[in-house]
């Protein structure tokens, strides 16, 4: 999916709802145990019960990733199963030299077919180029997280007294473009939302933290929207783990729906 047609689903469902499919196994319904592939049930009833609300699943491979074998074949399941109407990250946190980078980026890219793909930048270009190189995806570059670790590297200061975030944005934002890169930017970092805005004006950002971890989406819409709306904002336990029963997915619908019509009176 590219920016433009990402854009048009953003106006058409008036929302920049992301639902983050962080399926832990140890918070599904006890119920769908019954089954013989437990996750696979619970992420198709998600994805059932909110795409209708949403334009972005956001796929965290560590929830995957940590089963084996049998948790790369759950992502692949999960990733054909979601509408092709839908923009799906996978939220991998890569970043390595520039030839593990590449197969890296041919794993998302190509193997499993995401539209972008989560990228860590302190190694620099020669990590980030890879991505870069394929047309109609996104590197989304981790920018301002909200974690409490923050502070140790990315609110220090550098040689011309900006923030090495800051830096690391306005670089990075010249090595390619609006149709190809976005960023990470934590929901509770409101207050540099106008200044990230000031360095990069266009490009998306995807931004974590709205619900569960107490970030406000009137807030973010504020100060994070640009004329294309500009925003993916992800709400992962807020809705997929709104119920633990078995109207788990009726809940999730419910949450995405109230997200969806908050959305609709900031566009």
């Amino acid at each position: 999916m590219n920016r433009k047609q990402l854009i048009e689903q953003i106006k058409a469902k008036q929302s920049y709802l992301c639902v983050g499919l962080d399926s832990d196994i140890n918070k599904i319904p006890v119920h769908l145990f019954s089954g013989n592939n437990a996750v696979t049930d619970f992420n198709k009833a998600i994805i059932d019960a909110t795409k209708d609300f949403c334009v972005a699943y956001k796929i965290n491979t560590a929830f995957y990733e940590s089963l084996g074998i049998k948790g790369w074949k759950i992502l692949e399941e999960t990733v054909d199963y979601i509408p092709s109407s839908h923009f799906i990250i996978a939220d991998a946190k890569r970043g390595d030299i520039g030839n593990t980078s590449a197969q890296y980026a041919k794993t998302f890219f190509e193997t499993y077919s995401f539209d972008g793909v989560t990228v860590a930048p302190y190694m620099g270009e020669d990590s980030i180029r890879p991505f870069l190189e394929y047309e109609n995806k996104f590197t989304i570059v981790l920018g301002l997280t909200s974690n409490k670790g923050a502070n140790d590297f990315e609110y220090l200061k550098t040689n011309d007294d900006k923030y090495l975030y800051e830096k690391i944005i306005h670089t990075i934002a010249g090595w390619g473009t609006p149709d190809n890169l976005m960023f990470v930017v934590g929901a509770t970092q409101t207050k540099e939302l106008e200044n990230i805005r000031s360095i990069i004006p266009e490009n998306f950002l995807l931004i974590p933290g709205v619900g569960a971890q107490g970030g406000s989406l009137k807030e973010v819409s504020q100060y994070g929207m640009n004329h294309d709306c500009g925003l993916l904002i992800n709400a992962s336990r807020a809705i997929i783990f709104a119920s633990g029963k078995d109207d788990f997915a009726e809940a999730a619908a419910r949450v995405a729906m109230a997200y969806q019509q908050e959305m609709r009176t900031y566009l």
